[in-house]
């Protein structure tokens, strides 16, 4: 309420100073041709400079503002893969009984372009994970989640995930999943009494997180290839696909 009433005192001192310069213009130079010709010709560019601003200067605020969002967001996903999702990429792939056809595929090297990434990430769209993890190593991946739930929620208050509905969708389905490990009270000492029935369940929920996990990280690889050179080179030592991966640079 405060603000319109502030706009509209700043219009009409604007309309008002306006008008008091014309009459100033008028009372000096008597001509009143000139001001009607100005007047008529101010308002003739109003609709040109309605146009540039509304379809160039603003796309180009809204494309800035849009730009300085994603900066903010890839922070919180770096974050998350840093604390959660390379670990967890790690033991996934390791459990997928057909990992080897896509292993390949996901050593990311120091000179990839933009074009190699988009024909990877094609290429592994097509590609049917199947992570199985044991029953018994479902304790491990519960303890491990579990100790990242509030990490996850609070990832999951960031307004600036709804500039990115992959990485939400993401965010989700890990969350998800933490939740199911975590309300299997009775069989936390051992995964390996769940019936299978449920242990089928389980599977499901892990595909869903792993196959967008997969996504997710090439893309931020990605972007750290792009924006980021020294963060991108400890990722390619870290790679959660390469059986050889080693942080120290040799």
């Amino acid at each position: 309420m405060k603000r319109g009433r502030w706009q509209l005192a700043l219009a009409a001192f604007l309309v008002s100073l306006s008008g008091i310069l014309y009459l100033v213009h008028y009372l000096l130079f008597r001509d009143a041709h000139s001001i009607g010709f100005y007047i008529v010709l101010d308002l003739a560019f109003v609709p040109v400079n309605t146009l540039i601003v509304t379809l160039f200067i603003e796309q180009l605020l809204v494309q800035r503002e849009k730009r300085l969002k994603m900066k903010k967001l890839n922070m919180v996903i770096g974050a998350f893969f840093s604390n959660v999702g390379v670990q967890l990429l790690k033991v996934l792939s390791r459990s997928d009984s057909e990992g080897e056809k896509i292993r390949g595929e996901l050593i990311v090297r120091q000179d990839w372009t933009v074009r190699e990434f988009s024909e990877v990430s094609t290429r592994i769209k097509k590609y049917d994970f199947k992570p199985r993890p044991a029953k018994d190593g479902l304790e491990d991946l519960s303890e491990f989640l579990g100790g990242r739930r509030d990490f996850l929620l609070r990832l999951l208050e960031n307004p600036n995930l709804l500039e990115h509905d992959a990485f939400a969708d993401l965010l989700w389905a890990v969350f998800h999943l933490t939740e199911e490990l975590s309300y299997r009270e009775g069989f936390r000492e051992n995964f390996e009494r769940l019936p299978d029935s449920d242990y089928a369940h389980l599977l499901g929920d892990i595909k869903r997180a792993y196959g967008l996990l997969v996504f997710e990280w090439l893309e931020y690889m990605r972007h750290l290839k792009e924006d980021y050179p020294y963060l991108f080179s400890l990722a390619l030592r870290t790679n959660p696909f390469d059986l050889d991966a080693d942080p120290v640079v040799k």
